[in-house]
């Protein structure tokens, strides 16, 4: 359901079935209901109650939407990382603690690209399935407080499962990009073999306590952006629309929680055993500042900002339009 304001409600009978539908197209397009408590944005079939202003809903996600979900996360989780690599590479040299030009500087750019191709899709995949499912069960009111809320629980959830497949691979990768000379595998080897399973989650505490604020921003924003464009033009937004949306929320999410990403690197890269690689994000955080000020903090965030920002349009606009090819 999508919130926004309105002034009166209106529902037509459906000319096929007979149930209530609003304002549809002869093609069946969603389309605005203006309500006391503001538009829904209903389908054929999906009545409109004019008391609690309300779309009825199934409370679950239907096994379809579900695969769609699934699916879609998935093929834009991998379009986004490897289209996008390079700038990822050079804003972890630039967070690196060896610095820029002894982590590799601008050479083998594409250091660790096997671990992000085999951990992207499930990745994307686990967080939008959670997110869509999380979403689906979550109270939809009229109340237009409760759609960001309904948002930002939802993206935390689906951050924390996502987190169990993104920190190994991201440990892994990171690594490899700032010792472009050894192979993804030795690295994987390397690890388990001093470190264990172990060692692959390091840094998994910093990695949600970086994600959760980043969706927190990010998909309130997205999806906010999209309800005023859709109230707008008065119809939703086209997959490009919702891809410009997601440039815009997440270049900004990036900016704030840069932080939070550079505490998270150093974290993921510190030597085994080192205060740093306890994971205490905090420590990490006042280590930074104590070193290299508000610049160390803020190391990569043009990067960041760049890689997010062009990979909230790719990621956001490819999910929205494979999951609307796929139902």
């Amino acid at each position: 359901m999508r919130s926004g304001t309105g002034a009166h409600l209106t529902v037509a009978r459906g000319p096929q079935d007979g149930r209530a539908h609003a304002g549809l197209g002869p093609c069946g397009d969603l389309s605005p209901v203006p309500f006391p408590l503001g538009p829904c944005w209903a389908r054929p079939g999906r009545a409109v109650l004019p008391r609690a202003g309300l779309c009825r809903r199934p409370p679950h996600m239907e096994p379809r939407e579900s695969w769609a979900a699934l699916a879609a996360g998935g093929v834009a989780g991998v379009c986004v990382d490897l289209i996008l690599f390079p700038l990822d590479t050079v804003k972890t040299r630039l967070q690196s603690p060896q610095g820029f030009w002894k982590a590799g500087g601008f050479r083998g750019i594409y250091a660790g690209v096997p671990s992000t191709a085999i951990g992207s899709f499930p990745n994307a995949a686990a967080f939008f399935i959670t997110y869509e499912n999380v979403k689906s069960v979550l109270p939809h009111g009229s109340a237009s407080y409760l759609t960001p809320v309904t948002h930002m629980v939802a993206a935390s959830f689906g951050e924390v499962v996502a987190c169990l497949i993104r920190v190994p691979s991201e440990v892994v990768k990171q690594r490899a990009q700032v010792s472009p000379s050894a192979s993804t595998f030795r690295i994987l080897s390397h690890t388990l073999y001093h470190e264990g399973i172990q060692g692959l989650y390091r840094g998994y505490k910093s990695t949600v306590l970086r994600e959760i604020p980043f969706s927190l921003v990010q998909f309130p924003l997205w999806e906010a952006l999209k309800d005023l464009w859709s109230w707008k033009q008065g119809h939703v937004v086209d997959s490009w629309q919702s891809a410009v949306c997601g440039a815009f929320a997440g270049g900004f999410a990036a900016a704030v929680t840069t932080p939070l990403d550079v505490a998270k690197t150093r974290i993921m890269l510190a030597k085994a055993g080192s205060a740093t690689a306890s994971g205490n994000v905090l420590a990490a955080l006042g280590g930074i500042w104590r070193t290299q000020g508000l610049s160390g903090l803020f190391a990569g965030v043009v990067p960041r900002m760049a890689a997010i920002s062009l990979g909230g349009f790719i990621f956001l606009g490819t999910y929205e339009k494979t999951r609307e090819l796929l139902l």
